[in-house]
């Protein structure tokens, strides 16, 4: 059953959620390098389901650990990730958010600690192991294999290591015309699809995001899915 929680009360950017009005044919890599080039610059801070869940779960020495953030967007996990201990891979398909990654990491002290790459997923996976692997919001209006991805993602978990998938549950209180490409997995669904032998399920629900505010600054809240599976050592 799934669980509804609050998570810590950390405001996200009055940018936009979704994206209308896409054509699924069009290219990935240049869908979204046109988002981060053309759109509001998000806000630079993690998502708070990945804060609320290694807030409420934490991982014992960070300092030696390392960590894959798929689809990292402009660094605001990848950069908090760091500045608790981590050593972090951060990736994304669009070369305009890694720049913007970067420099937010520098400017944060962390930049020695985060190396930015430049993948597909669909397509050019990472190669390596990881003690955490995350994503937030893999979700996409054009084609991408979300389930092959994520399993993918629990392949690069090394043993013993942690997976922590961030989604969208809801859409926001505010929206009242959710896009048609949307596909909102459950954190149940999510779990299934995985099919994996010798993990714990360790968080399998949803959490209220309390400070979602319209592009025009309308007030709103949205339910996110959190799943965090741990791999036998």
């Amino acid at each position: 059953m799934t669980e509804e929680v609050s998570v810590p009360t950390h405001s996200v950017p009055a940018a936009r959620h979704w994206i209308h009005d896409v054509d699924p044919a069009m290219d990935p890599t240049a869908l979204w390098e046109r988002f981060y080039s053309e759109g509001e610059p998000w806000s630079g801070r993690p998502n708070p389901g990945l804060v609320g869940e290694l807030a409420a779960r934490p991982i014992a020495d960070t300092a030696r650990a390392t960590a894959l953030d798929l689809g990292c967007g402009t660094g605001g996990d990848a950069i908090w990730l760091a500045e608790q201990g981590w050593q972090v891979d951060a990736v994304d398909i669009a070369p305009t958010a890694l720049a913007r990654g970067a420099a937010g990491a520098r400017a944060a002290g962390v930049g020695d600690r985060i190396r930015w790459a430049c993948h597909n997923l669909d397509t050019d996976f990472p190669a390596g192991a990881w003690d955490l692997v995350t994503t937030s919001y893999l979700h996409s209006p054009v084609d991408l294999d979300r389930e092959r991805i994520l399993r993918r993602a629990a392949a690069a978990v090394a043993p013993g290591g942690t997976l922590i998938i961030i989604g969208h549950l809801g859409f926001p209180s505010w929206m009242t015309e959710p896009p048609p490409h949307a596909d909102l997995p459950t954190p149940e669904e999510i779990v299934a699809s995985l099919d994996l032998d010798g993990w714990t399920v360790i968080q399998a629900g949803a959490v209220v995001v309390p400070s979602v505010p319209s592009p025009e600054g309308e007030p709103g809240t949205r339910t996110d899915s959190v799943v965090r599976l741990q791999r036998g050592g």
